[in-house]
Protein backbone atom coordinates (compact mmCIF):
# COMPACT_ATOMS: atom_id res chain seq x y z
CA UNK A 1 0.00 0.00 0.00
CA UNK A 2 1.52 3.39 -1.02
CA UNK A 3 1.81 5.64 2.18
CA UNK A 4 0.14 8.47 -0.38
CA UNK A 5 -0.78 8.65 -3.62
CA UNK A 6 0.93 9.71 -6.97
CA UNK A 7 -0.87 12.38 -7.32
CA UNK A 8 -2.92 13.62 -4.42
CA UNK A 9 -4.53 15.97 -5.53
CA UNK A 10 -6.68 13.82 -7.25
CA UNK A 11 -8.11 12.27 -4.43
CA UNK A 12 -9.98 15.41 -3.17
CA UNK A 13 -9.92 17.28 -6.79
CA UNK A 14 -10.98 20.81 -6.99
CA UNK A 15 -11.13 23.27 -9.87
CA UNK A 16 -7.96 24.38 -10.05
CA UNK A 17 -5.96 23.90 -13.80
CA UNK A 18 -4.38 20.88 -14.06
CA UNK A 19 -3.07 20.25 -17.58
CA UNK A 20 -3.32 22.33 -21.11
CA UNK A 21 -2.69 21.12 -24.52
CA UNK A 22 -3.13 24.36 -27.15
CA UNK A 23 -6.71 25.70 -26.24
CA UNK A 24 -7.84 21.71 -24.35
CA UNK A 25 -7.28 21.48 -20.97
CA UNK A 26 -8.39 19.71 -17.94
CA UNK A 27 -9.52 20.92 -14.34
CA UNK A 28 -8.05 18.26 -11.54
CA UNK A 29 -11.96 17.67 -10.86
CA UNK A 30 -12.12 16.75 -14.70
CA UNK A 31 -9.16 14.95 -14.98
CA UNK A 32 -9.95 12.97 -11.92
CA UNK A 33 -13.47 12.30 -13.76
CA UNK A 34 -12.05 11.21 -17.03
CA UNK A 35 -9.00 9.24 -15.92
CA UNK A 36 -11.10 7.51 -13.50
CA UNK A 37 -13.35 6.17 -15.61
CA UNK A 38 -10.52 5.14 -18.14
CA UNK A 39 -8.79 3.82 -14.95
CA UNK A 40 -12.37 1.36 -14.00
CA UNK A 41 -12.54 0.24 -17.75
CA UNK A 42 -8.61 -1.13 -17.48
CA UNK A 43 -9.33 -2.65 -14.12
CA UNK A 44 -12.64 -4.14 -15.24
CA UNK A 45 -10.40 -5.86 -18.54
CA UNK A 46 -7.53 -7.22 -16.50
CA UNK A 47 -5.43 -5.83 -18.30
CA UNK A 48 -1.61 -6.24 -16.87
CA UNK A 49 0.13 -3.53 -18.73
CA UNK A 50 -0.97 -1.19 -21.43
CA UNK A 51 0.77 0.41 -23.99
CA UNK A 52 0.09 4.20 -24.70
CA UNK A 53 0.52 5.94 -28.05
CA UNK A 54 2.64 8.74 -26.54
CA UNK A 55 1.63 11.60 -28.70
CA UNK A 56 2.06 15.37 -27.22
CA UNK A 57 -1.63 15.59 -26.67
CA UNK A 58 -4.25 15.60 -23.57
CA UNK A 59 -4.91 12.18 -24.55
CA UNK A 60 -1.76 10.47 -23.74
CA UNK A 61 -1.46 12.44 -20.68
CA UNK A 62 -4.99 11.35 -19.30
CA UNK A 63 -3.94 7.83 -20.31
CA UNK A 64 -1.14 7.50 -18.73
CA UNK A 65 -2.94 8.98 -15.14
CA UNK A 66 -5.29 6.54 -15.81
CA UNK A 67 -3.01 3.08 -16.05
CA UNK A 68 -1.28 4.76 -12.86
CA UNK A 69 -4.79 4.77 -10.86
CA UNK A 70 -5.43 1.38 -11.78
CA UNK A 71 -2.16 0.10 -10.90
CA UNK A 72 -1.26 -1.05 -14.58
CA UNK A 73 2.08 -0.57 -15.88
CA UNK A 74 2.09 1.61 -18.84
CA UNK A 75 5.01 1.28 -21.73
CA UNK A 76 5.03 4.57 -23.50
CA UNK A 77 5.73 4.33 -27.55
CA UNK A 78 7.71 6.74 -29.57
CA UNK A 79 5.40 7.42 -32.59
CA UNK A 80 8.28 8.20 -34.90
CA UNK A 81 9.68 4.95 -33.90
CA UNK A 82 10.42 2.68 -36.78
CA UNK A 83 8.41 -1.05 -37.50
CA UNK A 84 11.19 -2.99 -36.34
CA UNK A 85 11.59 -1.36 -33.16
CA UNK A 86 7.87 -1.17 -32.51
CA UNK A 87 7.66 -4.44 -32.98
CA UNK A 88 10.28 -5.64 -30.44
CA UNK A 89 8.94 -2.75 -28.09
CA UNK A 90 5.58 -4.72 -28.19
CA UNK A 91 6.82 -8.39 -28.67
CA UNK A 92 9.26 -7.86 -25.46
CA UNK A 93 6.51 -5.98 -22.96
CA UNK A 94 3.45 -7.66 -24.35
CA UNK A 95 1.06 -5.15 -23.24
CA UNK A 96 -2.71 -6.24 -23.34
CA UNK A 97 -3.95 -3.04 -24.74
CA UNK A 98 -3.21 0.29 -26.31
CA UNK A 99 -4.08 3.43 -25.19
CA UNK A 100 -4.76 5.97 -28.04
CA UNK A 101 -5.94 9.19 -29.30
CA UNK A 102 -9.52 8.85 -31.31
CA UNK A 103 -7.72 9.50 -34.57
CA UNK A 104 -4.74 8.32 -34.44
CA UNK A 105 -3.66 5.92 -37.00
CA UNK A 106 -1.56 3.15 -35.13
CA UNK A 107 0.84 1.37 -37.47
CA UNK A 108 0.38 -2.40 -38.21
CA UNK A 109 3.01 -3.51 -35.31
CA UNK A 110 0.72 -2.43 -33.10
CA UNK A 111 -2.20 -4.28 -34.94
CA UNK A 112 -2.71 -7.41 -32.91
CA UNK A 113 -3.33 -5.40 -29.73
CA UNK A 114 -6.99 -4.45 -28.22
CA UNK A 115 -7.32 -0.91 -28.61
CA UNK A 116 -9.10 1.46 -26.40
CA UNK A 117 -9.78 5.32 -27.25
CA UNK A 118 -8.76 7.98 -24.39
CA UNK A 119 -11.63 10.66 -24.72
CA UNK A 120 -10.04 13.07 -22.27
CA UNK A 121 -13.61 14.04 -21.21
CA UNK A 122 -15.54 13.52 -18.18
CA UNK A 123 -17.62 11.05 -18.13
CA UNK A 124 -19.80 12.24 -14.89
CA UNK A 125 -18.22 12.15 -11.23
CA UNK A 126 -15.13 10.72 -10.60
CA UNK A 127 -15.07 6.79 -9.22
CA UNK A 128 -14.02 5.51 -6.43
CA UNK A 129 -10.94 6.15 -4.40
CA UNK A 130 -7.58 4.96 -6.45
CA UNK A 131 -6.62 1.05 -5.97
CA UNK A 132 -3.94 0.72 -3.09
CA UNK A 133 -0.80 -0.41 -4.94
CA UNK A 134 2.60 -1.04 -3.43
CA UNK A 135 5.18 1.32 -4.21
CA UNK A 136 7.41 -1.24 -5.27
CA UNK A 137 5.06 -2.20 -8.28
CA UNK A 138 5.86 -1.18 -11.94
CA UNK A 139 4.55 2.27 -13.12
CA UNK A 140 6.15 2.71 -16.27
CA UNK A 141 8.12 0.83 -18.81
CA UNK A 142 10.52 3.20 -20.63
CA UNK A 143 12.38 1.99 -23.44
CA UNK A 144 15.84 2.76 -23.88
CA UNK A 145 17.12 4.28 -27.24
CA UNK A 146 18.96 0.84 -28.00
CA UNK A 147 22.05 2.43 -29.30
CA UNK A 148 24.11 -0.39 -28.28
CA UNK A 149 21.10 -3.46 -29.32
CA UNK A 150 17.68 -3.80 -29.28
CA UNK A 151 16.01 -1.00 -26.96
CA UNK A 152 15.52 -2.34 -23.17
CA UNK A 153 12.48 -1.89 -21.08
CA UNK A 154 13.29 -0.22 -18.00
CA UNK A 155 10.96 -0.96 -14.93
CA UNK A 156 10.50 1.88 -13.03
CA UNK A 157 8.50 1.61 -9.98
CA UNK A 158 5.96 3.68 -8.03
CA UNK A 159 8.07 4.70 -5.68
CA UNK A 160 11.06 6.05 -7.40
CA UNK A 161 8.49 8.28 -9.21
CA UNK A 162 7.82 9.58 -5.90
CA UNK A 163 11.06 9.85 -4.47
CA UNK A 164 12.50 11.89 -7.70
CA UNK A 165 9.73 14.17 -7.89
CA UNK A 166 9.95 15.05 -4.10
CA UNK A 167 13.40 15.04 -4.08
CA UNK A 168 13.07 17.80 -7.48
CA UNK A 169 11.03 19.76 -5.47
CA UNK A 170 13.22 20.19 -2.41
CA UNK A 171 16.03 21.16 -5.20
CA UNK A 172 13.66 23.50 -7.44
CA UNK A 173 11.30 24.71 -4.27
CA UNK A 174 8.84 23.25 -6.94
CA UNK A 175 5.05 23.95 -5.37
CA UNK A 176 1.48 23.89 -6.35
CA UNK A 177 1.52 27.57 -7.30
CA UNK A 178 3.84 26.82 -10.17
CA UNK A 179 3.04 26.51 -13.69
CA UNK A 180 5.19 24.42 -15.75
CA UNK A 181 5.45 25.29 -19.39
CA UNK A 182 7.25 22.56 -21.85
CA UNK A 183 7.21 21.26 -25.51
CA UNK A 184 8.63 18.10 -24.49
CA UNK A 185 7.70 14.40 -26.10
CA UNK A 186 5.59 12.56 -23.69
CA UNK A 187 7.18 8.67 -24.23
CA UNK A 188 10.42 9.48 -22.17
CA UNK A 189 11.12 10.75 -18.42
CA UNK A 190 11.79 14.33 -18.93
CA UNK A 191 8.81 15.13 -20.69
CA UNK A 192 6.74 12.39 -19.13
CA UNK A 193 7.54 12.23 -15.66
CA UNK A 194 9.21 15.46 -14.91
CA UNK A 195 7.12 17.35 -17.29
CA UNK A 196 3.42 16.17 -16.41
CA UNK A 197 3.37 13.77 -13.59
CA UNK A 198 5.71 16.59 -11.88
CA UNK A 199 3.11 19.21 -12.03
CA UNK A 200 0.27 17.21 -11.01
CA UNK A 201 2.35 15.96 -8.12
CA UNK A 202 2.65 19.34 -6.73
CA UNK A 203 -1.06 20.14 -7.46
CA UNK A 204 0.48 23.11 -9.83
CA UNK A 205 -0.40 23.04 -13.81
CA UNK A 206 1.27 21.95 -16.65
CA UNK A 207 1.25 23.66 -19.97
CA UNK A 208 2.00 22.27 -23.38
CA UNK A 209 3.29 24.23 -26.17
CA UNK A 210 2.97 21.27 -28.72
CA UNK A 211 5.30 22.39 -31.43
CA UNK A 212 8.30 24.27 -29.34
CA UNK A 213 8.46 27.56 -30.76
CA UNK A 214 10.14 31.01 -28.90
CA UNK A 215 6.80 32.97 -29.25
CA UNK A 216 5.00 30.29 -27.59
CA UNK A 217 7.42 30.13 -24.61
CA UNK A 218 6.86 33.99 -24.19
CA UNK A 219 3.64 34.07 -24.70
CA UNK A 220 2.88 31.69 -21.69
CA UNK A 221 5.81 32.87 -19.45
CA UNK A 222 4.12 36.19 -20.07
CA UNK A 223 0.55 34.68 -18.73
CA UNK A 224 1.39 33.46 -15.83
CA UNK A 225 3.74 30.54 -16.50
CA UNK A 226 6.85 30.31 -13.71
CA UNK A 227 8.92 27.37 -14.98
CA UNK A 228 10.52 26.01 -18.44
CA UNK A 229 11.79 22.50 -19.17
CA UNK A 230 13.45 22.13 -22.50
CA UNK A 231 16.62 20.52 -24.28
CA UNK A 232 19.49 22.20 -25.17
CA UNK A 233 18.13 22.21 -28.86
CA UNK A 234 15.30 24.72 -27.55
CA UNK A 235 17.62 26.91 -25.39
CA UNK A 236 20.18 27.46 -28.35
CA UNK A 237 16.58 28.34 -30.46
CA UNK A 238 15.88 31.00 -27.36
CA UNK A 239 19.45 32.15 -27.44
CA UNK A 240 19.04 32.81 -31.21
CA UNK A 241 16.19 34.81 -30.91
CA UNK A 242 16.76 37.08 -27.77
CA UNK A 243 18.66 39.83 -29.81
CA UNK A 244 15.17 40.17 -31.96
CA UNK A 245 12.43 39.54 -29.59
CA UNK A 246 12.00 41.64 -26.71
CA UNK A 247 8.94 40.39 -25.62
CA UNK A 248 11.17 36.98 -25.19
CA UNK A 249 13.72 38.34 -22.74
CA UNK A 250 10.97 40.27 -20.58
CA UNK A 251 8.87 36.83 -20.22
CA UNK A 252 12.62 34.95 -19.20
CA UNK A 253 13.40 37.65 -17.16
CA UNK A 254 10.65 37.08 -15.27
CA UNK A 255 10.39 33.27 -14.69
CA UNK A 256 11.04 31.62 -11.38
CA UNK A 257 13.14 28.69 -13.07
CA UNK A 258 14.68 28.16 -16.44
CA UNK A 259 15.84 23.92 -16.81
CA UNK A 260 17.74 22.34 -18.83
CA UNK A 261 18.28 18.51 -19.14
CA UNK A 262 18.60 15.66 -21.22
CA UNK A 263 22.00 16.53 -22.87
CA UNK A 264 24.26 18.77 -21.60
CA UNK A 265 23.81 22.98 -22.84
CA UNK A 266 26.67 24.41 -23.91
CA UNK A 267 28.17 27.16 -22.00
CA UNK A 268 28.33 30.02 -24.73
CA UNK A 269 24.55 29.53 -24.74
CA UNK A 270 24.31 29.80 -20.71
CA UNK A 271 26.25 32.98 -21.22
CA UNK A 272 23.92 34.38 -24.15
CA UNK A 273 20.71 33.61 -22.16
CA UNK A 274 22.05 34.81 -18.65
CA UNK A 275 23.38 38.16 -20.00
CA UNK A 276 20.31 39.38 -22.08
CA UNK A 277 18.04 38.25 -19.15
CA UNK A 278 19.29 37.93 -16.26
CA UNK A 279 18.37 34.39 -15.49
CA UNK A 280 20.43 31.54 -15.91
CA UNK A 281 19.24 28.17 -16.82
CA UNK A 282 19.87 25.31 -14.33
CA UNK A 283 21.37 22.14 -15.70
CA UNK A 284 20.39 18.36 -14.00
CA UNK A 285 21.30 15.17 -14.60
CA UNK A 286 19.44 11.75 -14.86
CA UNK A 287 18.85 8.37 -16.87
CA UNK A 288 15.97 6.47 -17.85
CA UNK A 289 17.17 4.02 -15.22
CA UNK A 290 17.80 6.60 -12.56
CA UNK A 291 15.54 9.35 -12.79
CA UNK A 292 16.85 12.43 -12.01
CA UNK A 293 20.70 12.19 -10.15
CA UNK A 294 21.44 15.71 -9.20
CA UNK A 295 20.75 19.12 -10.26
CA UNK A 296 21.45 22.45 -9.28
CA UNK A 297 19.52 23.91 -6.62
CA UNK A 298 16.76 27.12 -7.02
CA UNK A 299 18.95 28.32 -4.08
CA UNK A 300 22.39 27.15 -5.44
CA UNK A 301 24.83 28.74 -7.90
CA UNK A 302 24.10 27.96 -11.34
CA UNK A 303 27.39 27.47 -12.24
CA UNK A 304 26.97 26.95 -16.51
CA UNK A 305 28.85 23.52 -17.37
CA UNK A 306 27.53 21.09 -14.38
CA UNK A 307 24.44 19.71 -13.26
CA UNK A 308 24.89 20.59 -9.36
CA UNK A 309 24.94 18.21 -6.19
CA UNK A 310 23.50 14.52 -5.81
CA UNK A 311 19.58 15.12 -4.97
CA UNK A 312 18.48 14.64 -1.72
CA UNK A 313 18.40 10.72 -1.13
CA UNK A 314 20.84 9.93 -3.91
CA UNK A 315 24.60 8.73 -3.08
CA UNK A 316 26.97 9.25 -5.91
CA UNK A 317 30.42 8.70 -6.72
CA UNK A 318 33.24 8.48 -9.44
CA UNK A 319 35.11 5.53 -9.65
CA UNK A 320 38.41 4.28 -11.47
CA UNK A 321 38.03 0.79 -13.69
CA UNK A 322 38.37 -0.87 -10.69
CA UNK A 323 35.21 0.30 -9.35
CA UNK A 324 37.95 2.19 -6.81
CA UNK A 325 37.07 5.97 -6.02
CA UNK A 326 38.35 8.78 -7.54
CA UNK A 327 39.23 11.80 -5.54
CA UNK A 328 37.74 15.36 -6.64
CA UNK A 329 39.39 17.51 -8.72
CA UNK A 330 39.34 18.69 -11.99
CA UNK A 331 41.50 15.50 -12.98
CA UNK A 332 39.73 13.50 -11.40
CA UNK A 333 37.63 11.99 -13.89
CA UNK A 334 35.49 8.77 -13.25
CA UNK A 335 32.72 6.97 -13.90
CA UNK A 336 29.07 7.65 -12.15
CA UNK A 337 27.51 5.72 -9.92
CA UNK A 338 24.37 5.97 -7.54
CA UNK A 339 22.31 3.92 -5.51
CA UNK A 340 18.72 5.54 -3.97
CA UNK A 341 14.93 5.31 -4.10
CA UNK A 342 15.01 6.80 -7.48
CA UNK A 343 16.27 4.06 -9.32
CA UNK A 344 14.68 1.54 -12.06
CA UNK A 345 13.82 -2.13 -10.24
CA UNK A 346 15.00 -4.42 -13.54
CA UNK A 347 15.29 -4.35 -17.41
CA UNK A 348 12.19 -6.31 -18.66
CA UNK A 349 13.16 -9.91 -19.64
CA UNK A 350 16.97 -9.06 -19.08
CA UNK A 351 18.28 -10.04 -15.95
CA UNK A 352 22.08 -10.37 -17.70
CA UNK A 353 21.75 -7.30 -18.53
CA UNK A 354 20.20 -6.19 -15.17
CA UNK A 355 23.34 -7.99 -13.04
CA UNK A 356 25.45 -6.53 -14.97
CA UNK A 357 24.34 -3.05 -14.71
CA UNK A 358 25.27 -2.98 -11.12
CA UNK A 359 28.30 -2.78 -9.18
CA UNK A 360 28.96 -4.50 -5.57
CA UNK A 361 26.96 -2.23 -2.53
CA UNK A 362 23.85 -2.08 -5.04
CA UNK A 363 25.73 1.15 -7.19
CA UNK A 364 23.82 1.32 -11.06
CA UNK A 365 26.65 2.08 -13.78
CA UNK A 366 25.39 4.57 -15.20
CA UNK A 367 28.27 4.95 -17.94
CA UNK A 368 28.57 8.67 -17.64
CA UNK A 369 32.22 10.23 -17.04
CA UNK A 370 32.60 13.41 -14.66
CA UNK A 371 35.16 15.08 -12.02
CA UNK A 372 33.80 16.58 -9.20
CA UNK A 373 34.16 19.46 -7.61
CA UNK A 374 35.94 20.36 -4.19
CA UNK A 375 31.60 21.91 -3.01
CA UNK A 376 30.58 18.71 -4.68
CA UNK A 377 29.14 20.20 -7.94
CA UNK A 378 29.34 17.61 -10.61
CA UNK A 379 30.70 17.73 -14.43
CA UNK A 380 29.67 15.79 -16.57
CA UNK A 381 32.71 15.23 -19.18
CA UNK A 382 30.95 12.72 -21.44
CA UNK A 383 29.94 8.75 -21.80
CA UNK A 384 32.59 5.97 -20.92
CA UNK A 385 31.84 4.37 -24.79
CA UNK A 386 32.06 7.64 -26.68
CA UNK A 387 33.52 10.32 -24.77
CA UNK A 388 36.42 9.09 -22.66
CA UNK A 389 39.21 9.56 -25.14
CA UNK A 390 42.67 8.20 -23.72
CA UNK A 391 45.19 9.94 -25.15
CA UNK A 392 49.27 10.05 -24.15
CA UNK A 393 48.54 8.54 -21.28
CA UNK A 394 45.64 10.77 -20.27
CA UNK A 395 42.10 10.53 -19.58
CA UNK A 396 40.15 13.50 -21.52
CA UNK A 397 36.81 14.07 -21.59
CA UNK A 398 34.92 15.04 -24.84
CA UNK A 399 32.29 17.29 -22.91
CA UNK A 400 34.89 19.69 -22.25
CA UNK A 401 36.83 20.19 -25.74
CA UNK A 402 33.37 20.30 -26.93
CA UNK A 403 32.56 23.54 -24.70
CA UNK A 404 35.76 24.96 -25.68
CA UNK A 405 35.07 24.72 -29.54
CA UNK A 406 31.97 26.27 -28.97
CA UNK A 407 33.32 29.34 -27.78
CA UNK A 408 35.07 30.04 -30.63
CA UNK A 409 33.10 32.42 -32.87
CA UNK A 410 33.87 30.60 -35.82
CA UNK A 411 32.36 27.54 -34.42
CA UNK A 412 28.12 26.59 -34.63
CA UNK A 413 28.50 22.80 -33.73
CA UNK A 414 30.79 21.01 -32.15
CA UNK A 415 31.11 16.89 -31.41
CA UNK A 416 34.69 15.83 -30.24
CA UNK A 417 35.62 11.90 -30.34
CA UNK A 418 38.93 9.84 -30.36
CA UNK A 419 40.51 7.82 -33.00
CA UNK A 420 43.49 4.97 -33.31
CA UNK A 421 46.62 6.75 -33.07
CA UNK A 422 49.66 4.39 -33.29
CA UNK A 423 51.91 7.15 -30.96
CA UNK A 424 49.23 8.75 -28.35
CA UNK A 425 46.71 5.82 -28.60
CA UNK A 426 43.95 7.96 -29.69
CA UNK A 427 43.80 11.15 -30.86
CA UNK A 428 41.20 13.83 -30.13
CA UNK A 429 39.26 15.10 -33.70
CA UNK A 430 36.93 17.93 -33.49
CA UNK A 431 33.86 17.77 -35.66
CA UNK A 432 32.14 21.17 -36.09
CA UNK A 433 29.68 22.95 -38.29
CA UNK A 434 31.59 26.20 -38.94
CA UNK A 435 29.26 29.63 -38.09
CA UNK A 436 29.85 30.53 -41.66
CA UNK A 437 30.95 27.92 -44.32
CA UNK A 438 32.91 30.39 -46.55
CA UNK A 439 35.52 31.00 -43.29
CA UNK A 440 35.88 27.72 -41.47
CA UNK A 441 38.67 28.61 -38.70
CA UNK A 442 41.96 25.92 -39.47
CA UNK A 443 42.98 23.15 -36.95
CA UNK A 444 45.93 25.13 -36.10
CA UNK A 445 43.50 27.56 -34.82
CA UNK A 446 41.04 25.66 -33.00
CA UNK A 447 43.88 23.86 -31.41
CA UNK A 448 45.35 26.66 -30.18
CA UNK A 449 41.99 28.15 -28.69
CA UNK A 450 41.77 24.67 -26.59
CA UNK A 451 45.04 24.73 -25.34
CA UNK A 452 44.76 28.16 -24.04
CA UNK A 453 41.46 27.18 -22.53
CA UNK A 454 42.03 23.95 -21.26
CA UNK A 455 45.39 22.51 -21.72
CA UNK A 456 47.66 21.62 -24.53
CA UNK A 457 47.22 18.13 -24.38
CA UNK A 458 43.50 18.59 -24.71
CA UNK A 459 43.68 19.98 -28.50
CA UNK A 460 42.41 18.71 -31.40
CA UNK A 461 44.52 16.76 -33.61
CA UNK A 462 42.38 16.32 -36.41
CA UNK A 463 39.63 18.43 -37.73
CA UNK A 464 36.55 17.81 -39.40
CA UNK A 465 33.65 19.40 -40.97
CA UNK A 466 30.17 19.01 -41.72
CA UNK A 467 26.94 21.09 -42.34
CA UNK A 468 24.96 19.37 -39.69
CA UNK A 469 25.80 16.98 -36.72
CA UNK A 470 23.31 13.83 -36.55
CA UNK A 471 20.92 14.26 -33.79
CA UNK A 472 18.23 12.48 -32.09
CA UNK A 473 15.19 13.30 -31.16
CA UNK A 474 15.89 15.15 -27.84
CA UNK A 475 18.85 16.73 -29.50
CA UNK A 476 21.38 14.05 -28.25
CA UNK A 477 24.78 14.18 -30.94
CA UNK A 478 24.52 10.37 -32.38
CA UNK A 479 28.58 9.87 -32.02
CA UNK A 480 28.07 6.18 -32.95
CA UNK A 481 27.49 7.72 -36.52
CA UNK A 482 30.12 10.07 -36.66
CA UNK A 483 33.28 8.28 -38.95
CA UNK A 484 36.70 8.83 -40.41
CA UNK A 485 35.52 9.14 -44.17
CA UNK A 486 32.66 11.90 -42.80
CA UNK A 487 33.29 15.40 -43.23
CA UNK A 488 35.89 17.55 -45.19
Amino acid sequence: MESEPLIPALTAPGDSPALRFGDRGLTYAELAAAAGALAARLTDAGAARVAVWATPTLETAVGVVAALLAGVPAVPLNPRSGEGELGHIVGDSAPSLVLAGPGDELPAALAGLGRVDVRPVPEGPAPAAPREVSPAAPALVVYTSGTTGPPKGVVLPRGALAATLDALADAWQWTGDDVLVHGLPLFHVHGLILGVLGPLRRGGSMRHLGRFSTAGVARELASGATMLFGVPTMYHRVAEALPDEPELVKALAGARLLVSGSAALPVHDHERIASATGRRVIERYGMTETLMNTSVRADGAARAGTVGVPLPGVELRLVDEADQEVPAGPDGVGEIQVRGPNLFTEYLNRPDATAAAFADGGWFRTGDMAVREPDGYVRIVGRKATDLIKSGGYKIGAGEIENALLEHDGVREAAVTGEPDPDLGERVVAWIVPADPDHVPSLDELASHVATRLAPHKRPRTLRVLDALPRNDMGKILKRSLSAGDGD
